[in-house]
């Protein structure tokens, strides 16, 4: 069938890591009280870009932020999609941390990409192709700007949150894009990462797989096309057309999966989610519950891959955060 012209859920990590997680989700945010219950805290000054709104292709959202580590060698690099449920939020307003990582000396790149709901108006097919191919096109144009920006090729570390994690795990578990026959020098470039680390990822766009892990799952349909584009409220009100239609959508469906891409030369990988995992029981956050890391998890196990996953009460915690994860990887 075809789908009707039919983010996620911000949620604390305050006490688990430094970086945000993803864009307050206009789909599912209540309105703010009109007499607030405490002061607004003073905004924490944010780093200026050493290179601003640098455009990686010709859309106005095919632009990144680059900040500069001062260094008299290439530096490593981390690599930040933001989330929003690829239907909102910015680089900027929900971008990573940046001053810990270029007092580590990591140089940084913040993205903006296409929304789903506006490759859905332009007819890309499915939409979710978007924002995920131009993470990977964003990622190999900064590769080839490492001369130039003094980057480490191979020391690259994505991250993000809820739906930019599940970009960076995407990035992560999926063959090289590169296209050494390519006209294009850009598409020459390497997709491959040497870590990601991730809050908040969703590890699987396949409906049935997420009704079995997650019984009151009902994220993802929209990212092949199952939402109103011009409402993206409408985000996450058709999933059961989504899981109806999921036979005709499969070979789409696995292309967008992380988890159908893991392999056992995978880079590692850190996930950290803000409550403890409950296989087939329903969740109060279904969109970011540690379910989805827990599968991907013993996947990425049984083929060798490093990966650890934290939550509350989570066993063999080593990394707090996803700053002090990177860093240290990344430092290697």
């Amino acid at each position: 069938m075809n789908p009707s012209r039919i983010i996620a859920p911000a949620f604390a990590l305050a006490a688990l890591t430094a970086l945000p997680l993803f864009a307050a989700d206009p789909a599912t945010t209540p309105p703010a009280p009109a007499t607030p219950v405490a002061a607004t805290p003073a905004p924490v000054p944010r780093v200026a870009p050493t290179l601003a709104n640098v455009p990686y292709g010709t859309h106005e959202r095919q632009v990144l932020d680059f900040y500069k580590a001062e260094s008299n060698k290439p530096t490593p690099l981390l690599f930040y999609i933001h989330g929003g449920g690829w239907v909102a939020g910015d680089k900027v307003a929900n971008g990573p941390t940046v001053k810990p990582f270029l007092d580590a000396g990591i140089s940084v790149v913040s993205i903006n990409y296409r929304y789903s709901w506006q490759a859905q108006i332009a007819g890309v097919k499915p939409p979710v192709k978007a924002p995920l191919e131009d993470a990977a096109r964003a990622l190999q144009f900064v590769r080839s700007k490492a001369a130039e920006w003094n980057i480490d090729k191979k020391r690259i570390g994505a991250s993000g949150g809820s739906a930019g994690a599940c970009s960076s795990i995407w990035l992560a578990m999926h063959n090289d894009l590169a296209d050494p026959k390519s006209s294009d020098p850009i598409a020459h470039e390497s997709t491959r990462l040497w870590c990601a680390a991730v809050n908040g990822a969703q590890t699987s766009l396949d409906p049935q797989q997420l009704k079995e892990w997650t019984p009151n799952s009902r994220y993802g349909g929209h990212a092949f096309g199952f939402m109103d584009p011009n409402d993206i409220k409408s985000r996450d009100k058709h999933f059961a057309e989504f899981l109806a239609a999921r036979e005709e959508y499969l070979p789409m469906i696995k292309e967008y999966s992380p988890i159908e891409h893991a392999s056992s030369d995978d880079p590692p990988i850190y996930m950290i989610y803000n409550s403890a995992p409950a296989l087939g029981q329903e969740q109060k956050d279904p969109t970011h519950t540690a379910n989805y890391g827990v599968k991907l998890q013993e996947k990425l196990r049984s083929l060798g891959v490093e990966c650890e996953l934290v939550y509350p009460g989570a066993p063999d915690v080593k990394h707090h955060g996803t700053d002090g994860y990177l860093i240290e990887k990344l430092k290697q």
